[in-house]
């Protein structure tokens, strides 16, 4: 195992709630990258990333609460992303650094993007992963028909094969990666059966604020001012090519990089993704 299993203990209105997190590298090292996922998978997808990064940063990976080795919040009309900023506030502020860098995948972006948004904000670089400030009904509407209906299936091959199914956009992953995908966000429960490993019951929130209209964030991504990188999958239904463009003209004028044959969202498993990270987060 080249990554320690941690936890930090944070806190919502309905009480106290333990967030984990891998860390990767020297624990030592003042250089630190979070790497935040998207709304059902967990800090594992970054085990590649995370690796690649290890021998330059301290790279923590958190699973945002509900999801992965995370508790579930009590009250799940907290599952927004003010707790969770809140909760990578107190998260950063357990590792001991006064700034970090950020990669952040689809929810872990708007998470990012709102973080790095505050005055006096603790983000240096800012990698966004197919998010931005328009996020489309469509793509919310994709998402609001599998989250949080809890399936489960006999066996870890019937999970396998659900997770390729949902994930499709992903793109053209090999066996052992969508093994990787699945096997980290699935366990078998007492009944003997698979099931997901994040709260169900954050669908209830998503769904309530999310789906009815586009999501329009362009006042609060103009208020960035750290170096950005927005990465698109070329296919991808949430992110439009015109608000990626955007993107490199108005706010922190991001850096722009499409990754060919992928949708929502490129997930940094290959030397081809994790060198597009590299480049722009060890740029001087």
């Amino acid at each position: 195992m080249e990554y320690r299993q941690q936890q930090v203990q944070c806190i919502s209105p309905s009480g106290l709630h333990r967030m984990a997190y891998t860390e990767w590298g020297d624990p030592h090292n003042p250089r630190v990258l979070v790497c935040v996922h998207g709304l059902t998978r967990n800090g594992r997808d970054f085990d590649a990333l995370a690796k690649a990064m290890s021998g330059h940063y301290r790279v923590i990976c958190p699973d945002v609460v509900g999801r992965g080795k995370s508790a579930h919040l009590r009250n799940p009309a907290g599952y927004q992303v003010p707790q969770y900023v809140a909760d990578m506030v107190t998260l950063i502020a357990r590792l001991g650094v006064e700034r970090v860098d950020w990669v952040g995948t689809s929810m872990g972006g708007l998470i990012g993007i709102a973080l790095a948004a505050q005055e006096g904000t603790p983000i240096g670089k800012l990698l966004l992963n197919d998010v931005g400030p328009i996020i489309t009904v469509d793509s919310l509407h994709r998402i609001a028909a599998y989250v949080g209906i809890d399936p489960t299936w006999a066996t870890f091959a019937d999970a396998l094969a659900y997770v390729k199914l949902i994930s499709a956009p992903f793109g053209n992953l090999s066996e052992a990666e969508w093994w990787f995908l699945t096997e980290n966000t699935v366990a078998q429960r007492a009944d003997g059966r698979w099931g997901f490993l994040y709260d169900p019951a954050i669908a209830a929130q998503f769904k309530a604020t999310f789906v009815d209209k586009d999501i329009d964030l362009w006042p609060i991504y103009e208020q960035l001012r750290c170096p950005t990188l927005v990465v698109r999958g070329a296919q991808s239904d949430l992110l439009p090519r015109e608000t990626w463009q955007q993107m490199g003209a108005r706010g922190p004028r991001a850096q722009l990089a499409e990754i060919p044959d992928v949708g929502h969202a490129p997930m940094f498993l290959n030397e081809a993704q994790i060198s597009v990270a590299r480049d722009f987060l060890l740029k001087p």
